[in-house]
């Protein structure tokens, strides 16, 4: 009772000083800035009040364009810590989601996939190219649109018909696919290595699971200790892929006991494979590898002076990790032989470390890898928790309401509902299939939906400048270079269904088309549960659904919906 007291909705009231709030631009650090830049003057889209005083909203309104209503940016926003995260933190937020366990750990798999060391740097660096495409986009929309939710606005921004089609198709995604089960997994196996204990499955999964408990209540509970622990551990991934460069610096001198420090590096495309499909499956590892890029898209609402924050954190923070990727991948091909990355599984840098400084060593890596891990899955859960709350105050119709999962109860600054959301698939996901076949299989299924997104988000882009040329845009990006990502996200979207060479792909037993089903069938999902919602149910029980805006106890503004019987 307690919880749903706290809870407790309260109809917002408009009246003239509701209705005239300052007008302060998107720039500027006032918590309740709005936005007059991107719009001006057309107040078509302020909610009007109906007989009961409540904030309602025409169904064909949108808020996110040129017709920015000063009232719905100051309703966005509202509710939680307000602007508290900065450049260095931001940069940080990004540094910390790029950098996890993708590069300790998939080099190993990429380089099976394509067979050759020299194909797979080109992945690398094709992964840092199409990394900043997509970063530019997104800096695009994110600019014109600086609100939290990421990919989740823009879509809603572009794909205005059938109304919120769009965002509960990304809902389905997000919630389902937003797992970060790959990151507790790999913790779990490097610190058993690192003690020295054998990893049965249920040992790995039963600390993975305790891993993201404790985010979830990290987070949750001591939000602005979250945001210290993500800081602290980004700084420190950073200072240990700058020392696996190093040591690599040390290899290729000759100056260590490896006998042929560039032995990889002689015939390096020998061995090439010539399947479209494993250049697919590995350019999707990549890609995960790079992932984290859009972070700060997904947190606007908690950003200081988000449009220029937003444009020094992103290229700064993929800077960052695609020069320290580029070199740590040339350090373990000085250290380790193809036969040896290959068979390393997901332990490619203690393999490193072993050959390098010994198997003390390696067990010492396997602790830093492990402490990398945590650090992203915290980063990572620490954003989809705000894209969740941000689905719930949308009005997507959850399991007991969406005025619970949109709150930030209980401490009305973190939005512990948005974290227990993510927790739950992360949980299946780490206690359902086996360790060994569930990291690859992750990876996969991940990005697979994730391409299909951002096709329609480039294609979107290509719209908005034909319908709003003259809409405010502090960033745009050069159009070739969108071309360029969505013939990429195109040609990632097709050759996953090619035969690979091995004919079985890299999550035997499983079929290698499986990862690129289960995200289509999770998509379409999505528009079966907008048709029940939006259509079905309506028309069966003869209701219309009417939107209205409702501020919980935290200061939130949430959507819900009344249902109106049809006359």
């Amino acid at each position: 009772m307690r919880l749903f007291s706290r809870l407790k909705r309260s109809s917002v009231q408009a009246d003239t000083a509701s209705c005239s709030l300052p007008n302060y631009p998107l720039d500027s650090k006032h918590p309740e800035a709005s936005s007059d830049k991107s719009g001006a003057g057309d107040d078509s889209s302020i909610h009007a009040v109906n007989a009961g005083g409540e904030l309602t909203f025409e169904e064909g309104e949108h808020p996110y364009l040129n017709n920015f209503a000063h009232l719905s940016y100051f309703v966005d926003v509202q509710g939680g810590m307000g602007r508290h995260l900065g450049i260095f933190s931001c940069t940080m937020l990004i540094v910390g989601r790029i950098i996890g366990t993708g590069i300790f750990s998939t080099p190993s798999s990429i380089l099976g996939s394509v067979g050759s060391v020299g194909a797979s740097m080109m992945l690398w660096v094709l992964g840092f190219v199409l990394s900043f495409c997509g970063l530019f986009i997104w800096l695009e929309l994110g600019t014109m649109i600086p609100r939290s939710g990421g990919e989740k606005v823009y879509l809603e921004a572009i794909y205005r018909k059938p109304k919120y089609l769009a965002t509960v198709v990304f809902a389905m995604n997000a919630i389902l696919l937003g797992f970060t089960s790959g990151g507790c997994i790999v913790f779990a196996q490097n610190i058993l290595i690192a003690a020295g204990q054998p990893d049965p499955q249920w040992v790995v999964r039963g600390i993975a699971v305790g891993v993201i408990v404790f985010i979830t209540l990290l987070h949750g509970l001591t939000p602005r200790l979250g945001v210290l622990v993500m800081n602290v551990l980004s700084i420190f991934k950073i200072a240990i892929l700058l020392l696996v460069v190093v040591t690599g610096w040390v290899v290729l001198s000759g100056k260590t006991h490896i006998q042929d420090p560039h032995a990889n590096f002689r015939n390096a495309f020998s061995g090439s494979s010539q399947s479209g499909n494993d250049y697919a499956t590995a350019t999707f590892k990549v890609l995960f590898a790079y992932s984290g890029w859009s972070n700060v898209n997904y947190v606007l609402n908690d950003v200081k002076n988000p449009i220029r924050t937003l444009k020094i954190a992103g290229p700064l923070g993929l800077s960052i990790c695609a020069a320290l990727y580029l070199l740590a991948n040339v350090a373990y091909f000085a250290a380790a032989s193809k036969a040896e990355i290959v068979k390393s599984s997901v332990t490619v840098a203690s393999i490193f470390f072993k050959n390098v400084f010994g198997v003390k060593a390696e067990k010492a890596l396997s602790v830093f890898v492990a402490l990398s891990a945590l650090g992203n899955t915290t980063t990572t859960t620490f954003a989809a928790s705000r894209v969740n709350q941000e689905l719930a105050k949308e009005g997507v119709p959850l399991p007991f309401g969406n005025r619970l999962w949109a709150s930030n109860w209980p401490t009305g600054k973190s939005p512990f509902p948005g974290l227990i959301i993510h927790l739950i698939p992360s949980v299946i996901v780490i206690i359902a299939p086996p360790p060994s076949v569930a990291y690859p299989f992750i990876l996969d299924v991940e990005g697979y939906p994730q391409q299909i997104i951002n096709f329609f988000i480039v294609i979107g882009l290509f719209w908005l400048r034909y319908r709003e040329p003259n809409a405010n845009r502090p960033f745009k990006v050069w159009l070739p270079l969108a071309v360029f990502f969505l013939a990429a996200a195109l040609f990632l979207i097709i050759a996953p269904f090619l035969r690979p060479a091995n004919k079985v792909g890299d999550t035997p037993p499983l079929p290698y088309y499986l990862y690129c089903l289960v995200g289509i069938a999770i998509m379409i999902l999505g528009v079966f549960y907008w048709a029940t919602w939006r259509i079905v149910l309506p028309r069966v029980f003869g209701y219309t659904l009417v939107p209205r805006k409702e501020q919980l106890d935290d200061g939130t503004f949430v959507t819900v919906f009344s249902h109106r019987k049809k006359l």
